[in-house]
Order: C-alpha cells, then sequence, then structure tokens
C-alpha cells in the first residue's frame, strides 16, 4: 500500500468539495474523477477508460468517510 502525503490527499479533498457539482451521493464519481485529474492533468471525458491510481482514489474515498 502506497502511503500519499497527507497534503496531498488534503489537497484534493478539497478540490472534490469545492466542486461546484458536489454532493454526498457524488463523491465516489467526484474522487475518482479528481484523481484522474491529478494523474493524467485533465478531466476525464465521457469515455476515457484511462486508469488512475487506486490506492489513492481509495485513500481519498477514506478521508471523506472519515469526515462525515
Amino acid at each position: 500500500m502506497v502511503d500519499y502525503p497527507e497534503s496531498l490527499i488534503k489537497k484534493l479533498f478539497i478540490k472534490v468539495k469545492e466542486n461546484p457539482r458536489f454532493t454526498e451521493g457524488d463523491i465516489e464519481k467526484l474522487c475518482w474523477m479528481t484523481v484522474h485529474e491529478h494523474k493524467h492533468g485533465v478531466l476525464p471525458s465521457e469515455y476515457d477508460i484511462r486508469e488512475i491510481d487506486e490506492e489513492l482514489y481509495l485513500q481519498l474515498l477514506e478521508v471523506f468517510k472519515l469526515n462525515n
């Protein structure tokens, strides 16, 4: 398991929370999109199949679970 810097997780957490489309029901989708953008430099397109960093995604989701 990769242990990402707390500063990176916090930065991505804030980015998800500040997304204008943020709702509690879309946390998984927005986390996925944010991690995709972090890895590839762009938001995913509708049919984007590029892989994301799943460890980072799961750690970001965990932060949301702990903060609710």
